[in-house]
C-alpha cells in the first residue's frame, strides 16, 4: 500500500490546506445511513452555497418593494443585471469583460452559437446545383447527446447529412481517450473541407481533459473555427480562451459552479467575432444596444461583444444564486488558486483507488481517466468489471455520493472547494471493505 494512502497523510494534508473552510459555505446532503455525506458529484450537481437563500430573499423583497421599477432601482437592477456577473465570469473564462455574458441555458447557447459559427459553404455549377465545400464539422466520438443532438440539427438544417458533414474521431484500438496528435492529425487531413472543430473541454464520460490551445491552433491553420463546450471544464480547470484564441464557447452553471440545477449558462465569443456586427446571430430584444433598446425601433443593432448575443431579459432568480456562488470562487482566488488542490486531491483519489483495487481483488475496477494531470480536471472515471453498480451501490450505502454511467463507469470528482484528503482515505477504506 502505497505510503501517502493512510489516516495521518490524509489528516496532514487536510491542516496544510488554505482551502479547508471554503466547506463551510456548502450545504451537504442529510445522511441515509448515519454517516458523514462525502459528496463526489460536483461534475454532475455541485452543492448549495449556503448563501444562496440570502441572495434569492434579496431579489423577493426587491421585486417586493419596487415592482416594475426594480428593473432600475434596487440593490442590483435587474435591467443590467448580468453585468453583476461579467468580472466573476471573465475571471472563469480568462475573458475580457466584453467577450463573455451569462444568459439562457447551456444546450439553448449552444444552438445560437452554432447558429453563429457553423457556417458550411458551397459551390454552385452552371445549373445551380450546389456542392458543399467547406462544412465537415470534427467532433469526439461520444459527446454528451446534447451536442450531438444540437450538431445533428444544425447541419440537416443546412441540407446536409450528420454521416456526411460530421466527423467523429475515436480513440485508437484498446485505450479509451483520444491522443492530441490523432486530432491534429484528423484536423490537417480534413484541411480546406473544415468548417469548424468544435470539442469538449472536459470529456463528460472519460473525464479527460483536451488541449484547447492546441486544437484552435491547428483549427486556424487550415481555415477552420474552434468552439468548446465547457460543461465540465467551467469553474474545474484554469481557462485562458481570450489567449487561447478560441472562437466561441459555452458552459454550465450547475454543476462546478454550484448554481442550482438547470441554472444559467455563461457564454464565451473572441472579440475578434463578437465587436463585429456583421458576425451572424439570432436577434432578441435584450442583445439590442442598450443605449437605444427602450426606442423599440425596427432594426438590430447588436450590443458590442457577446452581450449581442442575449435574446431575453435576466433570469434574475438563477443568476442571483449564480452571483453568491462565483462570489465564493472569488474569496477563494479563483479557479488559478484552487488548481493546485485540485491535482493534489485527484492524484490522492487516483492512489487511493489504485491502491484498494490492488488489497482487494473483488474490486476490478480501470481509471480510465488520463494519469497526467495536464489531461484531466478533478473527475476520476472509472471502468468497473461486471458487479460495478453493487460496488456504485455500497458506496452509496456509506454516504459516498458519485455517479453512474451507463453502461459500467463510476464518476467521481474530488472538488477543491468542498472535499478534503480524509473523505478520500474514508472512501479507500470503504472500498477496501468491499466483498
Amino acid at each position: 500500500m502505497s505510503p501517502e494512502i493512510n489516516r495521518n497523510s490524509a489528516a496532514a494534508k487536510d491542516l496544510a490546506d488554505p482551502f479547508r473552510d471554503f466547506k463551510n459555505d456548502f450545504i451537504f446532503p442529510e445522511s441515509i445511513h448515519g454517516n458523514e455525506v462525502i459528496y463526489l458529484c460536483g461534475n454532475s450537481l455541485g452543492l448549495q452555497p449556503k448563501s444562496a437563500k440570502t441572495a434569492l430573499e434579496s431579489e423577493l423583497e426587491d421585486w417586493a418593494k419596487w415592482g416594475v421599477e426594480g428593473h432600475f432601482h434596487g440593490k442590483k437592477p435587474w435591467f443590467h443585471y448580468h453585468k453583476f456577473l461579467t468580472e466573476f465570469t471573465a475571471e472563469i473564462a480568462g475573458a475580457k469583460h466584453h467577450e463573455v455574458v451569462v444568459m439562457n441555458h447551456l444546450t439553448v447557447n449552444l444552438h445560437l452559437l452554432l447558429h453563429s459559427f457553423y457556417r458550411p459553404t458551397f459551390t454552385k455549377d452552371t445549373l445551380g446545383n450546389q456542392t458543399p465545400q467547406r462544412y465537415k464539422l470534427l467532433m469526439e466520438a461520444g459527446a454528451f447527446p446534447s451536442d450531438m443532438y444540437a450538431v445533428q440539427t444544425h447541419v440537416e438544417s443546412r441540407g446536409l447529412s450528420y454521416a456526411d458533414a460530421v466527423v467523429e474521431l475515436s480513440p485508437r484500438p484498446g485505450e479509451y481517450t483520444l491522443r492530441t496528435e490523432d486530432i491534429l492529425t484528423e484536423i490537417e487531413k480534413l484541411g480546406d473541407s473544415l468548417a469548424l472543430c468544435f470539442f469538449s473541454g472536459v470529456q463528460y464520460y472519460t473525464g479527460q481533459l483536451f488541449n484547447i490551445p492546441t486544437i484552435t491552433e491547428k483549427a486556424h491553420q487550415v481555415g477552420a473555427l474552434a468552439g468548446f463546450d465547457l460543461a465540465h471544464a467551467a469553474g474545474n480547470i484554469p481557462l485562458e480562451l481570450h489567449r487561447w484564441n478560441v472562437d466561441f464557447a459555452a458552459w454550465c452553471s450547475y454543476k462546478y459552479l454550484n448554481s442550482g440545477p438547470g441554472n444559467v449558462s455563461g457564454v464565451f465569443i473572441h472579440e475578434k467575432h463578437g465587436l463585429n456586427p456583421e458576425t451572424p446571430r439570432l436577434a432578441g430584444w435584450w442583445g439590442h444596444k442598450e443605449d437605444v433598446r427602450f426606442l423599440m425601433q425596427k432594426g438590430y443593432i447588436p450590443e458590442p461583444g457577446a452581450a449581442g448575443w442575449q435574446m431575453s431579459n435576466a433570469p434574475v432568480f438563477g443568476m442571483a444564486v449564480h452571483h453568491a456562488s462565483l462570489e465564493i470562487f472569488n474569496r477563494a482566488g479563483g479557479v488559478k488558486n484552487l488548481r493546485t488542490k485540485s491535482e493534489a486531491l485527484t492524484q490522492f483519489l487516483f492512489d487511493a483507488i489504485t491502491t484498494a483495487n490492488e488489497l482487494n481483488s473483488q474490486l476490478q475496477l480501470t481509471i480510465i481517466t488520463p494519469y497526467n494531470k495536464e489531461e484531466r480536471g478533478c473527475q476520476l472515471s472509472i471502468l468497473t468489471g461486471e458487479n460495478g453498480k453493487a460496488i456504485f451501490d455500497f458506496l452509496s450505502s456509506h454516504d459516498i455520493i458519485a455517479d453512474w454511467r451507463e453502461p459500467n463507469v463510476i464518476r467521481m470528482a474530488p472538488t477543491p472547494l468542498y472535499n478534503s484528503f480524509t473523505e478520500i482515505f474514508r472512501l479507500f477504506e470503504v472500498l477496501c471493505l468491499f466483498k
